[in-house]
Parts: structure tokens; C-alpha cells; sequence
């Protein structure tokens, strides 16, 4: 499978009784199909699988590929605590014809290399199915390093990585020692060099809410390969960046996007609390000035292009 585009981890959304808005989520579904993202992923940290149950995020999932339709690719996360129940989460991704899988590394346990990738070939044995690693050292407590690396590359289905650990030297490492794996940004503000360095796919929870936006940079830099572009957007991007990866409010920030967009986001499940309101201020202007500097980039571009 070829990981190509912006994939976005889907927000859950939570009524006020902390129940899942089915009907919000899969309507934010479509909004995201609509406004051009590559491909979804269900399950994943910005979606808060950890406080959900195993039920819920199969449901999510069954709801999310009736509402994509082979529109776009839709990939599961199977990330636990629990290996047992990752696998379980491979065995309904297999059931409900999801396009791939997301594979982690159990967190909070601390497993050696081989641990990690004996964990990672059990799940795929137990989906079969096209999966993208996801190397999160920050949450996780440890990296899939090379020696895992080396001994899950006779898998078949181990085609990408989403790498997440915010250390530029693991680009160059995966990039020049590991060419055959798909690299996926997975860190929002270094997503300039990842396109630079031939990542052709971004995991980016932005595009929750900046769908547009963030398909403007994949379209600069990897479709046009007009950097100049790219860095111009990028720069405007920055400041939410920082909002998202520095602010420490990661998944409040996003799910008060995606409020700011006009669909329903809903509140985090404990133990997260939402934003305040110099934070709800803060970002919304953020957001405001990002939305309008792109668009004044996009239209100079378009109107270069036609002199031209």
C-alpha cells in the first residue's frame, strides 16, 4: 500500500455525559472527505483511544469505513496498554475491512527491541493487513530502534512509519538506512523537512480543523515540489504548531479547532479538561491569521500561475 497525502487522526467526539456523538463523528467524516484529506485513521492518540472501550472503537471504525465507501483509505489504530486486546483490535480491523492498520508499541511496560517487534509481527499475523508503525517515544517510553527494525523487515505488510519521536536524526536514519519503508511525518513542525527529505504522506492532527491548509502544504512541497511555496506556508503554520506540539494541551487544542470550524468536538474524557479561555483566544487567533495568510499565498500563487 502506498501512504501518499494527509491522513488525519479523527477526533472522538464526547457529549456532555462523556458518551461518543456517532452521528458528529461520522459527519466530521464527510467534512474531511470533502475537503480533500488522503485518508483517515480511527483509533489513534488524537482520538483518545485510551479511554475508550474495545466496543467503542470497533464501532468507530465500522462507522467510519460505511461512511468513507472506499472513498478514502481508512486505517485503524491498535494501540493498548494490553498486547492481548492489540491483537483483538487487528482481528476487528481484518472483520471490518479496514485498508490498514496503525501499530505502536505498548506503552508504560518498557519492552526491549525484540519485545517490540515480536508484539509488532503478532499483530500483523493477526490482521494480514497493510500496516504503518508508529514510533512514539515520548508516550510510549521507548523507540522502535534499528535492531527492531532489522527483525520485522521480512514482513510483507510493514510498508510505512509514522515517526513521531521529534529527533531529525531519526529522519536521516530512516531515510538513508531503511529506504524501503514508507516514512510518514508524524511530528507537525518538522513537516517541511520530511517533505524534503521524500516523505510523501503526513499524519497530521491539525487537519481536523485545517484540512485545506494542511493539503496545501502536501501539495507545494510533494506535488508541485515548489519549496518556496512550502516554506512560506509552513511559516504560517508555525505558530500553531507550537500551539500543538509545545503547548501541552495537544488534544484540547485540536478538539477546540475543530469546535472553531463550526462541528461539534465536544469535551475530552477525563483525565483531560478542556481549554481556558485565554487558551480558547489564544488559539482562535492563531487559527484566524493562519487560514488568512495561506489564503493570501494560495491566490498569489494562483495568479503567478496564470501570468505565467
Amino acid at each position: 500500500m502506498q501512504f501518499k497525502g494527509i491522513y488525519t487522526p479523527v477526533i472522538t467526539p464526547f457529549a456532555e455525559d462523556y458518551s461518543i456523538d456517532y452521528q458528529a463523528f461520522t459527519a466530521l467524516i464527510d467534512h474531511l472527505v470533502d475537503a480533500g484529506v488522503h485518508g483517515i485513521i480511527v483509533g489513534g492518540t488524537t482520538g483518545e483511544y485510551y479511554v475508550e472501550t474495545l466496543d467503542e472503537r470497533v464501532r468507530l471504525l465500522q462507522l467510519a469505513i460505511e461512511r468513507c465507501a472506499g472513498r478514502i483509505p481508512v486505517i485503524f489504530g491498535t494501540g493498548s496498554i494490553n498486547p492481548d486486546e492489540s491483537i483483538a483490535l487487528a482481528e476487528a480491523a481484518a472483520k471490518q475491512g479496514a485498508d490498514a492498520i496503525l501499530v505502536a508499541t505498548p506503552p508504560y511496560s518498557l519492552p526491549t527491541e525484540h519485545e517490540v517487534a515480536q508484539h509488532i509481527l503478532a499483530v500483523d499475523r493477526a490482521a494480514d493487513l497493510p500496516i504503518m508503525l508508529y514510533n512514539y517515544p515520548a508516550r510510549m517510553g521507548v523507540t522502535m530502534g534499528e535492531a527492531c527494525l532489522d527483525e520485522i523487515a521480512s514482513s510483507k505488510n510493514i510498508c510505512a512509519i509514522k515517526e513521531s519521536s521529534g529527533d531529525i536524526n531519526r529522519l536521516h536514519l530512516l531515510v538513508n538506512d531503511y529506504p524501503g519503508l514508507q516514512l510518514s511525518c508524524g511530528m507537525d513542525d518538522q513537516a517541511l523537512e520530511y517533505f524534503a527529505w521524500g516523505a510523501q504522506s503526513w499524519v497530521c492532527a491539525g487537519s481536523n480543523f485545517l484540512a485545506k491548509e494542511h493539503v496545501a502544504l502536501y501539495n507545494a512541497c510533494v506535488l508541485e515540489g515548489d519549496f518556496a511555496k512550502g516554506r512560506r506556508i509552513m511559516a504560517a503554520m508555525m505558530p500553531l504548531m507550537s500551539v500543538l506540539e509545545q503547548g501541552g494541551k495537544f488534544i484540547q487544542s485540536v478538539k477546540h479547532g475543530v469546535t472553531l470550524s463550526g462541528h461539534f468536538a465536544g469535551v475530552t474524557r477525563k483525565p483531560l479538561y478542556g481549554l481556558n479561555q485565554d487558551e480558547q483566544d489564544s488559539l482562535a487567533q492563531v487559527v484566524s491569521t493562519l487560514k488568512r495568510t495561506i489564503a493570501d499565498i494560495q491566490a498569489e500563487s494562483a495568479v503567478f500561475a496564470k501570468e505565467a
